[in-house]
C-alpha cells in the first residue's frame, strides 16, 4: 500500500496540520502582552488544541499497536514501524514543549496580574478613561467570541473526520481478520479430507498385495491414455 493510500499517512498529515496551526498561534500568544483579552484567549486555545492533538496522537498510536502484532500482515517491516513511532514521539515532544511554556507563562501572567491591581489602586483615571476602556474591551471580546467559534467548527470537523478513517481501519482490521479465519477453516478441512483419502488408499494398496498393485497400477495406465485419446478426439 502506498503511503497517498495508507490510513496512517492520511491521519499524520491531518495531525500535523494541526500541529503547524498550534505552533502558529504559539507564536502569536508569544508576541501578545500577557494583560490583555487576547492573550486570555490564546491561552484557552493552545489548551484546548494541545488536549485534541495529544488525544488524536493516541489514538494513532494504538493503530500502530495493533500493526506490530503482526507487521508482515499489513505489509510492514520494523523499520517502517519504527519511522512511525518516531514520528509520534516527534509529535508528542512538540505539543508538550508548547504545553509547557503555555503554563509557565500562565503562571507569570497571573503573578504580573497581580502586581498590576496593587499599582493601579493608586492610579486615578477619568471617568471618559474608563468609558472607553470598556468599549474597547467589549468590542474585543466579541470579536475573540466569534473567532473561537469559527476555531471550534473547523476542531470538530477534524476529529470527525479522523474518527470516521479510525472506524474505516477498524472495519478493515475486522474483515481481514474474518477471512484469515475462514482460510484457516478450510484449509483444516482440506487436510483432514486429504489425511482420509491417503489412509484409505494405503489400506486398500495392503489389502490388494504386489499382484493386486500392479494390476491396478495398469488399470489407471489404461483408464489415462484412454482419457487421452477421448481428449483429443
Amino acid at each position: 500500500m502506498s503511503s497517498a493510500q495508507d490510513p496512517f499517512y492520511i491521519v499524520r498529515e491531518e495531525i500535523q496540520d494541526s500541529i503547524d496551526k498550534l505552533q502558529t498561534t504559539f507564536h502569536r500568544w508569544e508576541k501578545t502582552p500577557s494583560n490583555t483579552g487576547e492573550h486570555v484567549h490564546l491561552t484557552k486555545e493552545l489548551h484546548t488544541s494541545c488536549e485534541s492533538i495529544e488525544w488524536q496522537v493516541d489514538e494513532l498510536e494504538k493503530t500502530i499497536l495493533v500493526a506490530s502484532r503482526d507487521p508482515a500482515y499489513y505489509g510492514l517491516d520494523e523499520v517502517e514501524l519504527s519511522r512511525r513511532r518516531n514520528w509520534i514521539g516527534s509529535a508528542r515532544n512538540q505539543v508538550a514543549a508548547v504545553r509547557r511554556s503555555v503554563e509557565k507563562g500562565k503562571s507569570n501572567s497571573t503573578f504580573s496580574a497581580h502586581q498590576d491591581m496593587g499599582t493601579s489602586r493608586s492610579n486615578h483615571y477619568t471617568a471618559q478613561d474608563n468609558d472607553d476602556f470598556i468599549a474597547s474591551e467589549s468590542d474585543r471580546q466579541l470579536l475573540l467570541m466569534r473567532q473561537q467559534d469559527e476555531e471550534l467548527d473547523e476542531l470538530s470537523e477534524s476529529v470527525q473526520r479522523i474518527g470516521g478513517v479510525g472506524l474505516t481501519i477498524h472495519e478493515e482490521l475486522s474483515g481481514q481478520e474474518r477471512i484469515l479465519n475462514d482460510l484457516s477453516l478450510e484449509m483444516e478441512t482440506t487436510s483432514n479430507r486429504l489425511d482420509f483419502v491417503q489412509k484409505r488408499v494405503a489400506m486398500v494398496m495392503k489389502k490388494a498385495g504386489i499382484k493386486g498393485q500392479i494390476m491396478l497400477i495398469l488399470f489407471l495406465v489404461v483408464l489415462f491414455i484412454i482419457l487421452f485419446v477421448l481428449d483429443a478426439l
